[in-house]
Order: C-alpha cells, then structure tokens, then sequence
C-alpha cells in the first residue's frame, strides 16, 4: 500500500479497535495505557494532513505505532512527580513563615532599633532614615541639610556604627 495512507489507517483503526486495544494491551501490560494510547494514534492521524509510504499490514503498523507512543508517554510520565509525590514532598518541606520565636526576636530588635534611633542626635538620626530608608542619594540630603557631603558621610558612619553596638552587631 502506497500513497496518502491515512484515510485506510483511520478506517483500519475504526474497525478493527478492539483487536488492536487487545494486542496493545497484551504488549504494554495495561489496557489503561492501551487505550490512552490508541486515543492518541486517533488524534495524530486526525492532524496529520499526509502520511506516504508502503504499509503493507495496516493493524501491525498502528499496534507499532501504539507501541511506540506508549513508550513516549511513560517517559513523559517518569519526569512528572505523582500527586502523591508532590504532598509527600510538601509535608516535609519547612513552612517558610516565621516561627513565633522568629517573630518576638524581630519584634525585639525592632523595638532596640526604636530605641536607639531615639537616643541619637536629632540630624543624624534624619540623615540616617533619608539614606538608609528612604533610599536618598547622600547628594540629596546634602541640598536638603545643607551640610557638606563629608558630613553626610561621617554622621551616616557614626549612625550605622551606633545602632549595630545596639543591636550587638558587627557594624
């Protein structure tokens, strides 16, 4: 058989379905797997505009061509992790929220931070929070002050430096 092939492999498929889900079943170890794979031969030889070529035993060619995508299919399926798989993984994982110990340091450093920001100099606390929080370029803060960069420079250091002591930090 020779040509465009695929309106006899569609009309073999209809017809002879059963035996070929059977032999399919038989070589794959699963009808499941046999029938997900011939829904597959379906679909291809539906998209498929033309398929030339000698076939000489239309059945035997589809049973290899099932064949064949179920091993295409079960490849795909091993680098897929299970449902199952993916809960097992997630049970184990560590949740990424803080934990309250987490949280009541954090909220203890916050409140140290407070405090130190409160005992500093008033316009070296301000250079602080422009620069540091408020992400303003030191040259910004020189205009608004009116200070020289080197002073800028110096307070921020010394501000730095005095909430890391603190905060019992290296600064």
């Amino acid at each position: 058989m020779t040509g465009n092939v695929l309106p006899i492999l569609r009309s073999v498929l209809v017809q002879r379905y059963t035996q070929i889900k059977q032999s399919l079943s038989i070589q794959l170890g699963s009808p499941d797997l046999a029938g997900d794979t011939l829904h597959e031969i379906w679909l291809r030889l539906q998209r498929d505009s033309h398929l030339s070529g000698p076939v000489l035993n239309p059945q035997a060619y589809l049973v290899r061509m099932g064949v064949n995508l179920a091993i295409d299919i079960r490849r795909s399926q091993s680098r897929m992790l299970s449902a199952e798989d993916v809960q097992e993984l997630m049970a184990v994982m560590p949740d990424p929220a803080p934990g309250p110990a987490q949280v009541a340091e954090a909220r203890s450093e916050l409140e140290a931070l407070k405090a130190a920001l409160d005992e500093m100099p008033a316009r070296r606390r301000e250079i602080l929070l422009l620069v540091r929080w408020e992400h303003w370029p030191q040259r910004d803060v020189v205009k608004r002050l009116g200070i020289s960069l080197r002073t800028v420079e110096s307070e921020l250091k010394a501000a730095q430096e005095y909430c890391a002591a603190r905060l019992l930090r290296q600064p």
